[in-house]
């Protein structure tokens, strides 16, 4: 299986992913950037080291400069790659994969993606003619570069207000703390900490907080300290899922709805933009709010992309990654700055958070449900033909809508799965169709 994926490359450390795959990556990424400086950062899983000394002797064997920015999280990188008008970016983790894998996130000027359909699949084919090619006449140079002092102003930035809070938070030992430390320094917050130190052998739990079980620290730690609310962030802290003061996880659909509102706010009329599994309250809260909700199609790549094309002030996916406009040029996805938005609307609203969100739980959903599937074409048609009185799209897989209720089937990148997102009116009545639905998925074709 290759390791260039739909949104990056990621992929197991030794077997898929090595030192010399990283150079590599290194000199086709710069070749194809052409001209400027490549920011790189990198994570602290134990193999980021050696495949970041690899990935920056392969940009600079190609003659172009690398800004070393060490140590920091996905959206700290976003933020230099803008700040420092450099030509792109590359990212050195796998997200919130397991400790043995790795991976790239790339980018172009102003952060925008290197993705599947916008430039991954040339670095691909770029990465083979560059095997037994000579370095440039004049190699580039690497210098280290601190950006954290900007890149907390940055995030600050998405909201004024900041209330007295007793808050708990749990880091998964990833890199959320290289940027959230200085940051809460800013904040009048009384904090309990969980797993701040970076640590890529995530010794307590995975650094992926939408499963439920790697919530229970944060959950348990909100009950214990009396906290107003927790936060999980995942292992490059472009992600974070909300857990309110009585240790109920928040949905991020809903969290999306809830933040748009005070985004709105501050600027009436705007486009908010959510994936297509979210819930119907998504899009109600926004247009409530005298916004313009529009759908988008799943990842990051796709959602910062229409989020540019529509002129969208903000943004969020059922995954946890809510996404800001943070200038003319920076559309970015940072869990950090969705902590602060949410400092923000705690601060104005002056109200517990169960409290905000109680009106916003007036749905049943399913959470979403993978299932191994032989035929996903031929079953995705046979299904969709059994909802012909339905409103069907194919915006991202198969969505089918109801007055009443509705459900996306949606193909995974790399593995013959069919996620199912499904919601309807009442919890009984989201359990029959969801039942009805895998069961029917389970007969096949």
């Amino acid at each position: 299986m290759t390791i260039f994926k739909a949104y990056d490359i990621r992929g197991v450390v030794p077997d898929q992913l090595d030192a010399e795959a990283a150079h590599r990556i290194g000199r086709a990424t710069a070749r194809y950037l052409g001209a400027g400086v490549v920011v790189v950062g990198r994570d602290a899983r134990r193999s980021s080291p050696e495949l970041h000394a690899a990935l920056v002797r392969g940009v600079c064997d190609e003659g172009v400069d690398v800004v070393d920015l060490g140590l920091v999280s996905s959206p700290m990188l976003y933020y230099a790659v803008d700040a420092l008008a450099a030509a792109g970016g590359i990212m050195i983790t796998a997200s919130h994969n397991p400790a043995e894998y790795n991976g790239m996130k790339l980018c172009r000027e102003h952060a925008i993606p290197i993705g599947e359909a916008s430039g991954l699949r040339e670095i691909e084919r770029i990465v083979g003619e560059v095997a037994d090619a000579p370095p440039a006449d004049q190699r580039g140079s690497a210098k280290p570069e601190d950006v954290t002092e900007g890149y907390v102003e940055h995030a600050l930035g998405v909201g004024t207000g900041r209330p007295r809070l007793k808050v708990a938070v749990d880091c998964g030992n990833g890199m959320a703390s290289a940027g959230l430390v200085p940051l809460l320094e800013r904040l009048d917050l009384e904090v309990e900490r969980l797993y701040f130190e970076p640590d890529g052998t995530f010794p307590n739990h995975e650094a992926d907080p939408l499963k439920l079980e790697n919530l229970r620290d944060v959950c348990d730690a909100v009950r214990r300290v009396g906290a107003d609310f927790g936060v999980a962030f995942d292992g490059d802290a472009d992600r974070s899922v909300f857990v309110d003061e009585t240790g109920e996880p928040i949905p991020s659909d809903l969290m999306t709805g809830l933040l748009a509102r005070r985004v709105l706010a501050q600027q009436p009329g705007a486009t908010v933009l959510y994936d297509l599994r979210s819930s119907r309250v998504t899009a109600e809260e926004i247009e409530a709010s005298g916004g313009r909700a529009e759908m988008c199609r799943v990842g990051h790549s796709y959602v910062k992309a229409r989020m540019r094309e529509l002129g969208a002030v903000f943004a969020g996916e059922l995954s946890g990654h809510f996404y800001f406009r943070f200038s003319p040029t920076l559309v970015a996805d940072d869990g950090v700055a969705a902590f602060v938005a949410l400092l923000d609307v705690l601060a104005a609203e002056q109200r517990p958070l169960s409290e905000l969100m109680a009106p916003l739980r007036r749905y049943a959903a399913s959470g979403e449900i993978n299932r191994r599937v032989a035929d996903i074409r031929g079953l995705l048609a046979a299904i969709e033909a059994e909802h012909a009185d339905a409103d069907v799209s194919h915006l991202d897989g198969l969505l089918v809508r109801y007055p009443d209720w509705w459900f996306n089937l949606r193909p995974s990148n790399t593995e013959p799965v069919l996620r199912l997102n499904l919601e309807a009116g009442s919890e009984p009545e989201m359990a029959a169709r969801r039942d009805d639905l895998l069961a029917r998925i389970e007969a096949g074709v």
